[in-house]
């Protein structure tokens, strides 16, 4: 069955019109994608190829993978590689056909919605996915990814994006997108400096992580002080290639500021491998509103995403490594947690911090009032478990009325599955569409009022956030 054009619109006629009316305003808008995980090796070669409808759509894609092993079916037989050295399916058609077998799993969800999109609108394939058709998938998707015009630049092109920003560790020599540039082509691929392996002191590589940033950037790395050069300069290196933000991954938004004799103390333990748990903690905070104060400085905007428990399954984690789809959120308090973050700098409009959770009970009680009373802050879009169609709808009716549009970053895609990149941008637009609709249909705007506001929320929001 072909993608119905009403889809995802309220059933309600009168709102249904108004958001036909003001999505066909905004759906051939350009693409802004300031945050994700798309590999700049994708363009850095203007021919490179995608090597299978497996490795393209499968193996990257996490939702997809914890979908299935949730109900039994093994990493392996997808053809995942294994870390312990146990057999696993090398045959991606093999390993494509139960995929296909079990697709009837994401009906409902963003996974189904996303892949009915690539399937039908990039692909032109408009037959439902499962074990009988899951040769013909395989053929027809292999063969237009052999075309010229399925190499990665081309689809940039197609997809109208105006702007990819990768994120790419404090350590990354970012080779690719040195290629990129001396390529000439004309696409704005940017990194993201995250230097979460470096700054988060119980990361299990951490010395050698610490090891390759004193290579990187021939200052030998001995205590705070020269961690902070260190860190400074290579923030330097990525804005030279035209890098627009920082991103922060943590499992609490806890913040406190350490003077610089106790933030060396606890670098020096940490140097002779003797760190607590709790010594951990306190850098880690110290070092978000060190981040603050350099952002103010160099004038890279602030990302910080909260609440997932990283590979909750330690047997997955074994097996396969990491990012296989067992993260979980978890709670996060941010009034207190953030507040010596903000008492420094939250008053200071030099800094864009923008903050994304997955404990979406912050959002009314919590992220929608600060964000909304300070300067430097702006909320994040719905973000890993809610970048979807009832996600959005929640994040609409708790956010909005506290803090307007105006205190939010639009949207951002987040993801590593370079594909379902226009899919995610048309269910936020459609999704934002009808909730505007409803508010006009609702005499609490006009149209005038509502256009502008699909506008802003399709690429304005996300453009000024960025200063892209």
């Amino acid at each position: 069955m072909p993608l119905h054009p009403d889809r995802f619109f309220s059933p309600e006629p009168a709102q249904r019109q108004m958001a036909r009316q003001l999505y066909a305003q905004v759906a051939e808008l350009p693409l802004v994608c300031p945050h994700g995980h798309v590999e700049p090796r994708l363009f850095a070669a203007p021919d490179y190829q995608f090597e299978s409808p497996l490795a393209l759509i499968v193996l990257p894609d996490h939702y997809l993978l914890r979908m299935l092993y949730s109900q039994g079916v093994p990493l392996e037989a997808l053809g995942v590689p294994t870390l312990d050295g146990a057999p696993y399916e090398r045959d991606p058609r093999r390993a494509w056909r139960r995929f296909a077998e079990h697709f009837h799993l994401f009906r409902g969800t963003p996974s189904g919605i996303w892949l009915q999109y690539v399937f039908e609108n990039i692909f032109g394939i408009q037959e439902r996915l499962n074990a009988e058709t899951a040769d013909r998938f395989y053929d027809q998707v292999a063969a237009r990814l052999a075309e010229p015009d399925f190499q990665p630049r081309q689809l940039y092109e197609r997809f109208k994006i105006e702007a990819l920003c990768t994120t790419d560790a404090a350590t990354d020599a970012l080779d690719q997108h040195i290629a990129i540039r001396q390529s000439g082509w004309r696409g704005r691929i940017l990194p993201t400096f995250r230097p979460d392996g470096v700054v988060n002191l119980d990361t299990p590589e951490w010395r050698a992580n610490l090891e390759l940033l004193s290579e990187r950037t021939g200052i030998y790395i001995h205590d705070y002080r020269t961690f902070i050069q260190a860190l400074e300069q290579r923030r330097a290196f990525f804005r030279s290639l035209g890098a627009v933000a920082s991103d922060h991954g943590a499992s609490s938004p806890y913040t406190t500021r350490l003077r610089d004799d106790e933030a060396n103390f606890i670098f020096q333990r940490a140097l002779r491998g003797a760190i607590s748990a709790d010594e951990a903690q306190r850098f880690t905070g110290h070092m978000l509103v060190e981040s603050a104060r350099i952002s103010v400085e160099d004038g890279l905007v602030m990302q910080l995403h909260v609440g997932s428990l990283r590979d909750h399954n330690p047997t997955l984690l074994r097996r396969f490594g990491r990012d296989k789809g067992a993260d979980i959120p978890q709670a996060a308090e941010f009034t207190r947690n953030l507040k010596p973050l903000l008492d420094a700098f939250g008053n200071d409009a030099r800094l864009t911090l923008i903050v994304f959770t997955l404990d979406e009970s912050t959002y009314a009680r919590e992220l929608a009032p600060l964000a909304g009373h300070y300067p430097a802050l702006r909320l994040g879009a719905p973000w890993w478990f809610h970048d979807s169609l009832n996600g959005m709808a929640r994040y609409f009716d708790q956010v909005m009325e506290t803090c307007g549009i105006y205190n939010t970053a639009g949207f951002n895609d987040d993801t590593r599955a370079f594909l379902s990149i226009p899919a995610r941008h048309d269910l936020w637009r459609r999704a934002a569409c009808n909730w505007l609709a409803g508010l006009v249909v609702r005499h609490v705007l006009d149209e005038a009022e509502a256009a502008e506001m699909a506008v802003e929320l399709a690429v304005g929001l996300a453009r000024r956030a960025y200063r892209l």
